[in-house]
């Protein structure tokens, strides 16, 4: 088996979703159930990197960036009508880059957020996105007032022939300028993300760019493979990506190991002790996604608006969202069946570090998962399983990117084969 099928980070894709037909209202869509995460898109960013596949534009006018805000907050105010709660457990700012948005176009991203969907941001985990060309003193100042608890930034490479080869034009002076900025703002988590996998990377190169982020002690970081998809700068170029992906993870694994930090996931590793509280469950809890990139979802469905990864249709679906005006509908989405809502469980835990609880599994279902799911069968080399839980080994972390798109079903498979990339 490949250990790089593709990047699972939700079950099942936005590819697999359609055109609901008839819409539900949200007021019934959100009947019963709680909204445990909010997330907010901001589908801007300065630049498009080579690698990147995410709904976002660049170069977005001022007045388009007021005309967004106007539309997430008429939207904001139709979802909040819609929901019996609001008692969100955690929150992200997320795109694009968040940070893209001036001081005062941020000011306003929270005043709207609080006011209009009743939360107080600072008193629960809320995670920003930024990049070194928009971590700017006064945008941080805005992010650590408002409560700011976890920080993300995209720095992919320390070494600058990498981060061009990635067609990530960056300055390592800003870079460096950038971390600084964000570890002086006070905000207590910083999350670093990095590459491997990129054109003339060698395992040298990639513990160069890994010492060099340990040196500003991140209570997290991500490391990503790199994937060339169609649409992306890379993609379009037909690149090949190499074959050693699978080398740099296991040596930046075990190196971040060495230094101290807990592995979380395939990608993500923390420092121990330093995760903040909350009572989110992504296996049991909704999601509520405000603005044109969103993904919100139930117990029984879910939904966004469309998706696309194209310049040219990215932009037309941002302007149409900012010049809707009814939201109180679910337009294009994905209803869970029974068998679909015990997948998404399995997929959602079994990807994690510490696995699937099979307690909470039976009894959020009645059943045990190994006799709903079979196929973990074919997986047994890779699989921990004991009364309590399920759980990857270390190798098969490593193919976590394999093993979770091998349990995706028929149906959702058959809908993002069928996906119309644009």
């Amino acid at each position: 088996m490949r250990p790089y099928e593709s990047y699972v980070y939700a079950y099942p894709h936005k590819t697999a979703y359609r055109p609901l037909d008839p819409r539900p209202r949200l007021k019934e869509v959100w009947s019963g159930e709680r909204p445990g995460a909010l997330y907010v898109h901001i589908p801007f960013c300065e630049m498009r990197c080579g690698f990147c596949n995410l709904f976002t534009r660049t170069g977005a006018p001022e007045e388009l960036v007021t005309a967004y805000l106007d539309a997430l907050e008429r939207q904001a105010e139709q979802v909040r009508e819609a929901l019996q709660e609001t008692g969100f457990a955690t929150a992200a700012f997320g795109g694009g880059t968040p940070t893209y948005l001036s001081a005062r176009e941020l000011t306003r991203l929270f005043d709207l957020t609080e006011r209009t969907m009743g939360v107080d941001l600072a008193r629960i985990p809320l995670s920003v996105e930024t990049s070194p060309a928009t971590a700017t003193p006064d945008r941080l100042s805005v992010l650590a007032e408002r409560g700011t608890s976890r920080i993300s930034i995209g720095v992919q490479s320390f070494v600058a022939e990498e981060a061009r080869a990635a067609v990530r034009p960056q300055k390592r002076a800003e870079v460096d300028a950038a971390l600084d900025k964000i570890r002086a703002s006070g905000v207590p988590v910083l999350n670093i993300d990095l590459i491997y996998g990129i054109d003339g990377q060698t395992p040298r190169s990639w513990l160069y760019s890994l010492d060099t982020a340990l040196g500003w002690r991140p209570e997290e970081l991500y490391l990503y493979p790199l994937y060339v998809r169609p649409l992306t700068g890379l993609g379009k170029q037909g690149r090949a990506w190499d074959d050693q992906r699978l080398e740099l993870y296991r040596a930046g694994r075990d190196h971040l190991l060495a230094a101290g930090y807990e592995q979380v996931s395939m990608r993500m590793f923390r420092l121990p002790g330093t995760s903040g509280s909350t009572d989110y469950c992504c296996q049991t809890d909704g999601m509520v996604g405000l603005g044109c990139g969103a993904r919100s979802y139930t117990s029984a469905l879910h939904y966004s608006f469309d998706y696309a990864v194209g310049a040219r249709h990215v932009r037309s679906i941002i302007d149409d969202y900012v010049a809707e005006t009814a939201f109180g509908t679910a337009n294009v989405g994905f209803a869970l069946s029974p068998g679909e809502r015990r997948r998404r469980h399995l997929v959602q835990s079994l990807l994690r570090a510490e696995g699937m609880s099979r307690g909470l599994y039976a009894a959020r279902f009645g059943t045990d998962v190994l006799d709903d799911f079979p196929i973990l069968g074919s997986f047994a080399e890779w699989l921990t399983v004991t009364d309590p839980a399920i759980t990857l080994t270390p190798e098969g972390l490593a193919y976590s990117d394999a093993i979770g798109p091998a349990l995706f079903s028929p149906e959702v498979r058959e809908l993002m084969d069928g996906y119309a990339a644009c």
